[in-house]
């Protein structure tokens, strides 16, 4: 994952540097051979359409793969929001004084689960988040068992701990989605591919004494692709960004008062 690492300025700047070069390069090539061999012009110009099918097929390829997991990082935070609205729903049934804990608890779990969402994947950031998300999980699942076993039949209770159990499910899944990047195979065939393609293509058109414009506009619509394959699968920086809104918007509904009151002591027990 060595290309996550660099911010966007630097990554944009070194892909413009490489495609720009491989250009230049193949355009001094074909201006140095073109009065030398008349016979070089049609291999070249087969050699630079192949490359450039090859190119279009593996940048397709390549954002396929970026926008697919850009979709999914952002239906599972849609996901984690609803499974956390839902538990906070069901935790307001539940009998005191774990309906209390369990409220506060899942405010925690909610403020654990935005840091998550704007930290870089595998940081030290979001390392620190986790460890924090896992302790709420403990409390939250040790105080849904005491209200398992202070009313073991009771339905509100029940509810609450199988939706607790995909709150974390739930919480999971984005954590993997956020990690879950292209692989950096796919994206150095990308830039490696396209700099051939672009430096046959200069090459060619300096072979039949054409200007270097064409080729540049096509050199920076590529880098221009390739940007945005890397920048969708940089889900916490750059101009495309996974959205935390679902669950901000949740946690701000939290500070209202609960919806329904405490339910009425049972006078049954639990025998």
């Amino acid at each position: 994952m060595a290309f996550f690492r660099f911010s966007s300025l630097v990554l944009a700047a070194g892909l413009f540097v490489v495609i720009l070069g491989a250009t230049a390069l193949g355009h001094i090539v074909g201006r140095s051979v073109r009065d030398k061999s008349e016979g070089l012009r049609e291999p070249f110009g087969v050699m630079q359409a192949a490359m450039l099918g090859f190119m279009g097929l593996v940048l397709a390829f390549g954002i396929s793969l970026a926008v697919g997991r850009y979709e999914n990082r952002r239906a599972a935070v849609v996901e984690e929001a609803n499974a956390i609205g839902t538990t906070y729903l069901r935790a307001q049934t539940l009998p005191e004084p774990s309906r209390t804990r369990s409220l506060e608890l899942l405010r925690d779990f909610t403020d654990t689960s935005i840091r998550i969402s704007r930290t870089v994947p595998s940081s030290t950031d979001q390392d620190d988040a986790l460890v924090r998300s896992g302790r709420a999980e403990r409390a939250l699942w040790t105080e849904a068992g005491r209200a398992l076993e202070a009313e073991p039949t009771a339905s509100s209770v029940r509810l609450y701990v199988e939706s607790l159990n995909e709150t974390f499910d739930a919480q999971s899944s984005v954590v993997f989605g956020l990690r879950n990047r292209v692989p950096t195979a796919v994206l150095a065939l990308e830039i490696v591919g396209a700099a051939i393609a672009l430096g046959l293509l200069a090459l060619h058109l300096a072979t039949l004494g054409r200007g270097l414009t064409p080729v540049l506009v096509a050199s920076a619509l590529v880098t221009l692709t390739l940007m945005i394959t890397f920048d969708l699968d940089r889900p916490v920086r750059g101009l495309i960004q996974v959205s935390d809104a679902p669950l901000t918007q949740l946690r701000a509904s939290m500070e209202e008062p609960p919806a329904v009151d405490a339910p009425a002591p049972s006078t049954t027990g639990s025998g």
